[in-house]
């Protein structure tokens, strides 16, 4: 089955980020809020990486070609390393905004109109999130679900900058606002760093979830049963595509074509079961000592 275009996703959230920046703008030039400030600037982030993810899944969704004969898709892992590095960019932007502040108070103005317009733009975003997050998980996009968790952290830090901006308005005590703002930072800094690591290590060709390793192995079982056995297997995730090679052994009695039509039954099961995966498959004989000199290559071995 064909994955459908995911541009419609970064699309939405591009137009999410639009409203929200401009709406949270206004809350801003009404209070005069650093804490909205803030916001407004992590938007600016929201609005640059679904730009930077667009541009990726348009990428990733290109066919495999005679440069790239394993396709584009490791293209999403530069889009949530991008996100993640300019919401670390965000947050000391806004630390420093926070920490001038602190030294230089202004008083809140027009705190209830402010406030209801910050609320209307986190109801945005988080609408936005919850879209892109099921989105990102059934079809296994780690740039969907980097800018859903982006937009996630927005919500609950817009969440803290309204109760501290509420706070300061109403016990006087100003300097809360600029406090709240600097919370929000390091709320900021965590989220960054998370969708760094997992670029980092999705470049890395890190090994499949153990879901996926579990679903897998529950399927070649099913065949160890029959005799057939297995080993070498290895997975390497790339992007929304996993791919995944095993050594099968079946008895030496058998004819090449014989063998051949397991492992196109094997690999049958497997895409139909999990349709993300490509499946590589290597044919030897179960009776030849030799053949399981190979069952721990590069010094490890899942089975």
């Amino acid at each position: 089955m064909k994955t459908p275009s995911l541009k419609r996703y970064a699309w939405l959230s591009i137009i999410a980020a639009i409203l929200t920046i401009s709406l949270k703008t206004v809350a801003y030039k009404l209070t005069g809020s650093v804490g909205l400030l803030s916001d407004a600037m992590e938007s600016l982030v929201n609005l640059a990486g679904a730009f930077m993810a667009l541009a990726m899944l348009t990428i990733a969704a290109k066919p495999a070609d005679e440069c790239h004969p394993y396709g584009h898709n490791k293209a999403e892992y530069f889009s949530s390393g991008v996100e993640g590095t300019l919401i670390l960019v965000a947050a000391v932007s806004i630390g420093a905004a926070a920490i001038h502040r602190l030294i230089d108070q202004r008083p809140l103005e027009q705190i209830g109109i402010g406030m209801a317009v910050s609320v209307a733009a986190s109801l945005i975003n988080l609408i936005t999130a919850l879209v892109l997050l099921k989105a990102g998980r059934n079809y296994r996009s780690i740039t969907l679900e980097a800018n859903a968790r982006h937009l996630m952290t927005d919500v609950w830090t817009s969440a803290g900058v309204v109760i501290g901006v509420s706070a300061a308005y109403f016990t006087g005590y100003e300097q809360l606002d600029p406090i709240v703002a600097l919370l929000v930072a390091a709320q900021i800094v965590y989220s960054g760093v998370r969708i760094v690591k997992d670029s980092v290590i999705g470049l890395m060709d890190a090994a499949a979830s153990p879901e996926d390793l579990k679903t897998i192995e529950s399927i070649l079982e099913t065949y160890s049963e029959k005799g057939i056995a297995y080993h070498a297997l290895r997975t390497r995730q790339a992007g929304s595509r996993l791919f995944l090679s095993l050594h099968v052994l079946v008895p030496g009695s058998w004819t090449v074509q014989h063998g051949h039509d397991l492992l196109e039954e094997m690999e049958k099961t497997i895409r139909s079961t999990m349709p993300h995966v490509t499946v590589f498959t290597h044919l030897e004989s179960i009776d030849d000592p030799v053949c399981w000199k190979d069952a721990d290559v590069n010094g490890f071995d899942i089975r």
